[in-house]
């Protein structure tokens, strides 16, 4: 028996039709609901969350087809098409509008029942596979230690955020930044200290950004922050945010041993249609000018 939580919605004209087939798949473990015409059905799956539309062709005013070609556009839902006007439609036109599966009348109960069940069984398949394919999706652009973004997404959108900067001629600046005496402490304290820095790092910068904003682990101890709209003296104020609150953060890598951290970041705004390789490089310099000029600050160039 399937899962309660499936819902059915039946299309057909004929009531006597209709009747028994809900109380057939109520009967089978499904949740029902029941329409006359197609119109109705639209209403009711904007406000209800229908598994599979089960709909007679011939119906008043909007037919079958035309009704599951909407459905399919409009809603991703599975459709089951039902007549019994063999020569008048084939499975061919049906499966061209967008219908999961095609029954020709008469048809016995059971007959529905598992071309339903492997309509769901296909249905259930397809939502898992492409969960999985999301999932995947978010690993390969995903720092497994921090939680950013790696860099090799970083260019993919950088490319995309210079692009729309010049279309529209927003501002878009890029944030460098680099743990200061990191090595240093990597030697002292080890690698799972060093990693819990880089996760305090991640954590500090994505408290500090809007949604539109995107962080980066740009490779060892380097983060990389895309603004997009913003100035370069507005994203000066965000460096000087993410690095006051990065100033705050407690290590303790041993019993008793309190350790702030601090970064150098360099700032640059994008200047169309510089390529991306120099508005990188000119975000490196500003951020070895703050390491230069003593590190834990802020540099624009």
């Amino acid at each position: 028996m399937n899962k309660p939580y499936k819902q059915i919605l039946l299309v057909d004209d004929e009531t006597m039709i209709c009747g028994a087939l809900q109380e057939y798949l109520i009967l089978c473990g499904y949740q029902v609901m029941v329409t006359y015409n197609a119109e109705e059905a639209l209403a009711i799956m904007e406000k209800h969350a229908i598994d599979v539309v089960i709909t007679d062709i011939n119906l008043p005013e909007m037919d079958g087809l035309e009704l599951t070609e909407i459905v399919r556009q409009k809603f991703e839902t599975d459709v089951i098409v039902i007549t019994g006007f063999t020569n008048d439609y084939s499975y061919e036109e049906a499966v061209s509008k967008g219908a999961s599966d095609f029954i020709f009348k008469p048809f016995r109960m059971e007959e529905l029942k598992l071309r339903l069940k492997r309509v769901l069984h296909d249905r259930d398949n397809l939502k898992d596979k492409l969960r999985l394919m999301e999932e995947l999706r978010v690993l390969s652009i995903t720092d497994a230690l921090t939680g950013l973004y790696n860099s090799r997404y970083f260019y993919k959108q950088l490319k995309s955020e210079t692009q729309r900067s010049q279309r529209y001629q927003h501002p878009l600046s890029l944030l460098l930044m680099d743990v200061d005496h990191f090595k240093a402490f990597n030697d002292c304290y080890g690698h799972v200290e060093g990693d819990k820095v880089l996760m305090g790092f991640g954590k500090v910068i994505s408290d500090c950004l809007r949604s539109m904003d995107s962080a980066y682990r740009y490779g060892g101890e380097e983060f990389t922050i895309l603004l997009p709209e913003t100035s370069s003296d507005e994203a000066c104020q965000v460096a000087q945010r993410i690095n006051t609150k990065i100033g705050n953060q407690i290590f303790t890598p041993q019993p008793d041993k309190d350790i702030h951290i601090t970064a150098s970041i360099g700032v640059a705004q994008y200047q169309s249609p510089e390529k991306n390789s120099i508005f990188i490089k000119r975000a490196d310099t500003a951020m070895y000018q703050s390491k230069d000029n003593g590190r834990n600050l802020v540099s624009f160039i």
